[in-house]
């Protein structure tokens, strides 16, 4: 009986300890750099010689399948390195695989964590009939010591509106919100990769936004224009289209 027991005792810490290493599947977490926050998703599967293989999104930069350059896992601990980014994590998997703590390392050491996702993370909306406000939307933000031109993109989707923000400027294009509200004429978008919010009053000829923009608690005045010429936009771009592989 006892030699029983201890056979069934080791089969069951032998299917514990493989379960641990099975990471296959979507996992996200939040990265979190002082007041900015950035969501991640790292996508693990097995490659056809049994190794390990795995991609990287960063939601709110809306940088899709960064390549993962090195997977390796070793009694639950899981080591990543992202060459495009030249970013490195270390984790350890618990023993149930539905958790990962670590330690994102870009610059700077921050605490990171994966949960495994437990529906499929959407990354697409499908649209859906434009609303009102669809369209591109630019301005120009004094900031004190200097002018920046920002453009806004707001689409009407299945899953609500849905706003990108490209500041030419400073070569960024295409940062996705993470959070677009509208109440009758105001409009809230929230964009916490680089925290920052607009806050604006939508004019009743449907022309103009009038509101305020902040940032890492310094707030500025911002006012935006419908566009209706897509030359002019292509007037205020002066990047090439390039993803903004930056984790942190």
């Amino acid at each position: 009986m006892r030699r029983n027991v201890a056979i069934v005792t080791l089969l069951l810490s032998l299917a514990l300890s493989t379960h641990a290493q099975n990471i296959a599947g979507d996992w996200q977490g939040t990265l979190k750099a002082g007041p900015a926050e950035l969501r991640l998703v790292l996508h693990v599967g097995k490659a056809e010689d049994g190794t390990w293989k795995a991609t990287l999104d960063s939601v709110d930069q809306g940088a899709n399948g960064i390549p993962v350059d090195t997977v390796a896992l070793k009694d639950s601990n899981l080591v990543l390195v992202v060459d495009a980014v030249s970013g490195s994590y270390r984790g350890k998997v618990s023993a149930d695989a539905n958790t990962i703590s670590g330690t994102w390392t870009q610059t700077q050491p921050l605490p990171l964590d994966f949960k495994r996702a437990t529906a499929p993370i959407k990354t697409e909306h499908k649209p859906a009939k434009p609303s009102d406000i669809d369209g591109s939307w630019l301005g120009t933000l004094d900031t004190g010591s200097g002018h920046l031109h920002i453009i806004f993109h707001v689409i009407n989707t299945e899953d609500g509106l849905i706003a990108t923000l490209d500041s030419p400027d400073q070569g960024a294009k295409g940062l996705p919100a993470t959070a677009v509200t509208r109440s009758g004429d105001s409009l809230k978008m929230e964009w916490k990769g680089i925290n920052g919010v607009f806050e604006g009053k939508i004019g009743s000829d449907l022309t103009t936004i009038v509101g305020t923009w902040t940032q890492t608690e310094h707030s500025f005045p911002l006012a935006v224009k419908r566009v209706k010429d897509a030359a002019e936009l292509e007037r205020h771009r002066s990047w090439e289209a390039t993803k903004p592989y930056h984790a942190a």
